[in-house]
């Protein structure tokens, strides 16, 4: 197991590295100098040239990235002072460490995330399994049916349908925002409930058609058909001999769905207005703002690798026959 990770965590490395790079050196094809988002109305030449030698623009674009990986590992020296590690820059901005600004939306993402992920979760497996269970019914049926329908909505028709529904014609709820854990539990779930509901139902849909396929599958197999043949339950042969089989793939989708999330929910924060690390992404990419669009970038990227090590990892968990070499 020890070596499988080492070489799972050592592979991971190598993308996120080639993923830096590639970003790192195609923002410089932008016809847009990074400079003249600092200098404000009253820029001149020289000024520019200043925020240049500051930001360290005047340098080979090859020698900032090695400055700039160096400052993720053992910190950067700036003209305006020392950036300890894991240092990611200023923004191009508003001269904020965007270490610090991500941590600031973390939680925000992070709520977002878990509070979506337990709905879409629970809901998608449990009517996928029983609508395998009731297979051909109509049961099945409605279930089968309404995953198409919902998988064919989007986040940015739904959320807005949503608001104007319970917030702004109706006043059955208030707008999300996000709210301290720490300061009211009651707050940060009311918060984020409508975000959470949304977020699940684009989800829930493919959670539901992926384990019932699944499961139908699962319990075509050879040892399940001889359980069924020595007479076991029908119960204890869907739970204990179908359910851990037909889980592998539900792990698979389920631990990239939380890498991605995890990294930003980009359209559903910008829905609902939520300040997290998919709208920090946003803003970042349409200012041109390098630091902070190569911080949230890595920082998803890095979340999508360890979630798919920690997939591989689970499988052997999951079903006794996969074996880690």
């Amino acid at each position: 197991m020890f070596q499988f990770l080492f070489r799972r965590t050592l592979g991971g490395l190598v993308i996120l590295l080639f993923i830096s790079a590639v970003t790192y050196f195609l923002f410089f094809e932008i016809p847009q100098d990074p400079a003249l988002l600092s200098c404000g109305k009253n820029c001149t030449p020289d000024f520019v040239a200043i925020i240049h030698k500051n930001l360290g623009l005047d340098k080979p674009v090859p020698v900032q990235y090695f400055d700039y990986l160096k400052g993720i590992f053992v910190g950067r020296d700036f003209t305006t002072g020392h950036c300890n590690a894991p240092c990611f820059g200023y923004s191009f901005v508003n001269q904020q460490p965007v270490w610090e600004t991500m941590l600031d939306r973390l939680p925000t993402t992070i709520s977002l995330t878990l509070g979506g992920s337990v709905v879409f979760l629970f809901v998608g497996l449990g009517s996928g399994m029983l609508a395998a269970w009731k297979r051909g019914t109509f049961l099945d049926k409605i279930f089968s049916g309404g995953s198409l329908v919902l998988s064919s909505m989007q986040i940015y028709f739904i959320g807005p349908l949503v608001l104007a529904l319970l917030v702004y014609n109706n006043h059955i709820m208030s707008r999300p925002q996000y709210n301290d854990f720490s300061k009211g539990p009651v707050a940060w779930f009311t918060g984020l409930l409508i975000p959470w509901c949304v977020l699940s139902i684009i989800f829930t849909a493919s959670y539901t058609r992926m384990s019932r396929s699944s499961m139908i599958e699962q319990l075509q197999e050879e040892h399940v058909r001889t359980a069924k043949a020595k007479g076991l339950p029908a119960r204890d042969v869907f739970f204990r001999y179908a359910w851990r089989g037909a889980l592998i793939p539900i792990v698979t989708i389920f631990g990239i769905d939380m890498g991605s999330l995890f990294g930003g929910a980009m359209i559903t924060e910008f829905t609902f207005g939520l300040q997290g690390l998919g709208m920090l992404a946003l803003k970042s990419v349409v200012n041109a703002d390098l630091p902070m669009t190569m911080g949230v970038m890595l920082f998803s990227a890095a979340m999508i690798v360890a979630f798919n090590i920690i997939v591989d990892a689970a499988y052997a968990f999951i079903d006794p026959r996969v074996r880690l070499s």
